[in-house]
């Protein structure tokens, strides 16, 4: 016993000398306890509940734009270097392995690792994606538009608080649902908007670096039966039915002897006979529509909530945008499309703006590039080497955005006007080959959504502070410090010019 300790205990030192002086990045700058072991990461994302991504930003503060965060990842803050990164399909980028089971939805296109796996997935649900695809159902966007502002219209009248982020995450769910997956969620029609999915989607957002670093977990609780689940976590039974209504549609798709002349879902889209039959199969289905379903709700309802909080807190701004609106929309009923939207600067600077402090994905999207190695100023960074960024860090860069915690629209026009592409830093969607499948449809919403309650609606604030969208926690999306990101307000009054 006492010899297997004295051996355990000799390898683990080997390692550590192995990591500190041996390895191919023991050149990279960084504290020694991050390049030792991976409990420094694990303390701070596990114990310290999704701390780690702002221990790197102090680390960058000391050691510079580039630093090794733990013994196998690199992270750059350099924005030039972003696009080597996150590069474009001409050249080849994988996932990290590792940080793959945190999605928990290992059949999914996001969670493909090699660049070839992804490209086909990608490759076969892009085109209900994309621009023309959703300019093609830009009528169904705002029908859900129309409804939630007729539930803002009824609140007004009742004088009741509405939760903007539950309202916003019900109109992208039933979007997202009714378009991708051809399922009809209701959440619009709830008394408060109740989405199930959406809350328990979120909860499980908050345990992916334990599934991270203990990915036996999911595979553990997916092994469980339904019932039990439920007994042990009863806040999942919105997630658990809305799986079993898409493992059926996967599996009627699938069994389906007669394809449909039209592809209608990414259902049709993943069922087709010339996929190969490793690809088609009932769990990668169920995984690929729950992802699209997540990722087309939370982070564009959260930017929805977000820039209406920084509307009803500042008139001005406000008073802006309702001017730029008036040039498409003249009174408050009228409707405008997508494209006239996009073309006025104001609102485009509003949508930017939201953008940036929304974030998308705040994590570190780690990538690999599996063919070549990389060189960042006098440091080489090995093929094979999972290497990230995050948009936190662009987004609030005091030297491309001053005063980066502000809202200030106007900072878009200024650069517009210096002839500066201040767009080429907003990555809230990431870049490159990798690039969230959902910008189109995102943007879309978001143009349609703000200008429909901007030009319709004043809102005050209620029971809601900068604390409560105020980003210090990483689960994927950013968390504020305590519960979860709210927006609440009192539609205090309805437009009538």
């Amino acid at each position: 016993m006492f010899g297997a300790i004295i051996f355990l205990i000799s390898c683990v030192l080997a390692r550590t000398v192995y990591r500190l002086y041996f390895h191919p990045l023991s050149h990279i700058p960084g504290p020694k306890l991050a390049a030792a072991s991976h409990l420094y990461e694990f303390y701070y994302d596990v114990i310290k509940g999704g701390t780690y991504l702002f221990q790197v930003g102090k680390m960058h503060q000391q050691y510079g734009p580039i630093v090794r965060i733990n013994p196998r990842e690199v992270h750059v803050t350099d924005p030039a270097f972003y696009d080597e990164i996150y590069a474009s399909s001409a050249r080849k980028r994988s996932k990290d392995a590792k940080q793959v089971p945190m999605l928990m939805a290992p059949g999914s296109m996001a969670a493909a690792v090699g660049h070839e796996q992804h490209k086909m997935r990608r490759n076969l649900v892009k085109n209900h994606f994309s621009r023309k695809a959703i300019i093609e159902i830009e009528d169904v966007v705002q029908e859900k538009v129309n409804i939630l502002g007729r539930r803002l219209e009824d609140a007004c009248e009742n004088c009741a608080p509405v939760n903007l982020s539950n309202a916003f995450a019900a109109l992208t769910a039933d979007i997202i649902a009714n378009y991708a997956l051809g399922i009809n969620l209701l959440f619009l029609e709830d008394p408060d908007f109740q989405n199930d999915f959406q809350k328990a989607s979120v909860e499980l957002d908050m345990l992916c670096h334990v599934v991270r670093f203990f990915p036996w977990i999911f595979t553990l609780v997916q092994s469980l039966p339904s019932w039990l689940v439920l007994k042990l976590w009863p806040n999942t039974q919105g997630l658990l039915s809305l799986q079993e209504t898409i493992h059926e549609r996967s599996k009627i798709a699938l069994e389906a002897k007669h394809r449909p002349t039209e592809v209608k879902t990414i259902f049709d889209s993943l069922s087709l006979p010339s996929i190969p039959s490793h690809e088609r199969t009932l769990d990668r289905l169920q995984d690929e529509g729950l992802i699209i379903l997540s990722a087309g709700t939370e982070t564009t309802a959260r930017t929805l909530a977000l820039c209406a909080y920084h509307l009803s807190n500042n008139p001005l701004i406000m008073e802006k945008l309702r001017e730029d609106l008036r040039q498409v929309m003249p009174t408050p009923s009228s409707q405008a499309s997508w494209i006239q939207l996009e073309k006025l600067p104001y609102l485009t600077a509003v949508v930017n703006e939201a953008l940036r402090l929304s974030f998308g994905a705040i994590g570190r999207l780690s990538r690999v590039a599996p063919n070549e190695k990389l060189q960042y100023n006098q440091y080489t960074i090995p093929q094979d080497t999972p290497m990230s960024s995050s948009a936190y860090f662009m987004h609030m860069n005091p030297d491309i955005f001053p005063n980066p915690e502000s809202f200030q629209p106007e900072r878009w026009l200024q650069a517009s006007a210096e002839g500066e592409r201040l767009n080429k830093y907003l990555v809230s969607f990431s870049r490159g080959s990798r690039q969230c499948i959902g910008i189109n449809l995102a943007y879309c919403q978001l143009y349609l959504t703000i200008a429909d309650f901007a030009r319709r609606f004043d809102m005050k604030l209620h029971d809601t502070t900068e604390d409560d969208i105020c980003v210090a926690r990483d689960y994927i999306s950013g968390f504020p410090k305590d519960g979860f990101f709210d927006v609440q307000v009192v539609i205090s009054n309805i437009l009538k010019d």
